[in-house]
């Protein structure tokens, strides 16, 4: 109507003038205007979106406001807000000197109630333009990574698990061949390297000067690394093949992480991660056994994280993993069983952690408690919380929260029920391709064909890819000859650890001249 198209035109026309008046910056005014053409956009009349802003700036005062606005037009502002947002600080960055505001009162008598609305829309449009082209530089420079998968994960369907599984009952499924489309594009050399997307925990822990505190961030940080594995229940990853390799460097988590497949029978995963704040390593084996309905994988290995700061050297074991409904049904996974988590060279406290197994009787599942307990046997710090969520310490009444996983992305059950930190891990840009060695897992064809939906190529590339090590196995025991890992060697403990020679390599980088196997 003639009265609120008024309206518009002066509640508008304020707002435009008051912000050229108090603005002096021409980048913070083109913020604003960008932020005014979000909320413009977003909502059929400026007076929702007077109460949309102020219900979200005003706190309990205007609560009952939020009924006004609907929850599509709260969902559009507040993507509008964080976009442009985003762009502002960019802009921001460049000099806070030029960006002061005005302390001068006098703006109040510049401001105008006739500026039309063309004009207004003229302003808004050209100034939006600036500010998308600044937003999509900074998209180049920060969006470096995917967000999804190529194409979504076959229907697995068709695929009778019994016909494959009924004559190994009780055996060992990691020498049981399965269709491709029973796994996901990732293989256990990457599952290992998901165990630090929670890296901060322990910056947190190499920055905190009481051991029992230290002790909570590690502990969390173990906890922390079964919570991908909530949504994956319904895939396995690829088993690596002998000497396949795989490395991911991560300057924004400001860790160093590779891996080497050590050892084929038993199948040994090795790996190693270094920062400025932490050393990790592990080698792990599994054992894999079929019940009937459920499927438990025992880990048999020990992982390690060193505190150079204060010279802790923290060692602990992991818990069984059981998958349900394996044959029929919504399949589940749980983790069950003790982890004890001791710092080698500081009895001062270790930490007990348990994950309770399911009850049939029970509704309450995935959950863990724990302690850290002093040198005298007196428990300091209790924990409590589920593995797939987040973790507590302190009081039921008064909780500290020390871990909470992170929201899954956009679609994640098409994306095998990848997180976000999984779905980078078989990423292969230009730059990357250029400094990995050839037995790299990203440059595995099988792997990469089926995170492309290429099920049959897949197929045919495991085949012959398993058939590739077969005869090099043959070669080797025909001659009598061992293989020998490159990047780990055994430690007294026969325990797999760093060689030392990885990381120097691929500084300079050397892996071209490496006369490599041909893995694939």
């Amino acid at each position: 109507s003639a009265s609120n198209l008024q309206i518009q035109t002066n509640l508008i026309g304020t707002v435009h003038a008051l912000i050229h008046s108090v603005l002096k910056p021409p980048e913070l005014r083109i913020c604003w205007f960008a932020l005014i053409y979000a909320v413009y956009s977003s909502f059929s009349s400026p007076l929702k979106v007077c109460v949309s802003f102020e219900q979200e700036n005003s706190g309990e005062e205007s609560r009952g406001l939020v009924h006004q606005v609907s929850n599509e037009s709260r969902l559009s502002i507040t993507d509008s807000l964080t976009e442009f947002f985003d762009a502002q600080e960019v802009l921001l960055s460049a000099s806070s000197s030029e960006n002061e505001i005005s302390d001068d009162d006098s703006y109040v008598s510049d401001i105008s109630d006739n500026i039309s609305e063309d004009n207004l829309s003229n302003d808004i449009e050209n100034e939006r333009q600036t500010l998308v082209a600044v937003g999509e530089i900074r998209m180049e420079c920060h969006s470096e990574r995917r967000t999804c998968l190529p194409a979504p994960c076959p229907n697995t369907s068709n695929i009778s698990l019994w016909n494959i599984l009924r004559n190994n009952i009780g055996k060992d499924l990691s020498k049981v061949a399965m269709p491709v489309e029973l796994n996901e594009p990732l293989n256990t050399l990457q599952r290992l390297c998901e165990e630090l997307e929670y890296s901060e925990l322990l910056d947190k822990a190499a920055h905190t000067p009481d051991p029992f505190e230290r002790m909570v961030y590690v502990a969390a940080f173990a906890v922390s690394a079964y919570a991908s594995s909530y949504y994956r229940a319904g895939s396995k990853p690829f088993n690596p093949v002998l000497g396949e390799t795989y490395e991911c460097i991560r300057e924004d988590k400001g860790f160093q992480y590779f891996s080497e497949q050590v050892s084929h029978h038993p199948p040994i995963s090795a790996c190693h991660a270094e920062s400025a704040n932490f050393v990790f390593w592990q080698d792990m084996r599994w054992k894999n056994k079929f019940w009937g309905k459920s499927m438990e994988i025992v880990p048999i290995g020990t992982t390690h994280v060193t505190l150079p700061a204060f010279r802790d050297h923290f060692v602990w074991n992991k818990v069984t993993s059981c998958i349900h409904n394996i044959l029929s049904g919504q399949r589940w996974i749980e983790h069950y069983g003790e982890i004890i988590i001791k710092n080698l060279n500081d009895d001062i406290c270790h930490c007990k952690l348990t994950f309770m197994k399911a009850k049939y009787w029970s509704p309450n599942v995935h959950e863990i408690e724990g302690s850290v307990i002093n040198k005298s046997g007196k428990v300091v710090h209790r924990f409590f919380g589920k593995w797939h969520e987040s973790l507590y310490y302190g009081t039921s009444s008064s909780p500290s929260c020390i871990w909470r996983a992170n929201p899954m992305p956009k679609d994640y059950e098409q994306c095998y029920g990848f997180t976000q930190f999984a779905l980078e891990l078989n990423e292969l840009d230009p730059q990357t391709r250029s400094l990995l060695p050839a037995t790299d897992t990203r440059f595995r064809p099988d792997q990469r064909l089926l995170e492309e939906g290429n099920t049959e190529g897949a197929e045919m590339q495991k085949q012959r890819i398993e058939q590739l090590q077969r005869e090099r196995r043959k070669v080797l025991e025909e001659n009598n000859l061992e293989h020998h890992p490159r990047f780990f060697r055994k430690s007294i403990d026969d325990s797999w650890v760093s060689n030392g020679t990885y990381l120097d390599l691929r500084k300079d980088p050397g892996f071209s001249r490496l006369d490599s196997p041909v893995l694939w």
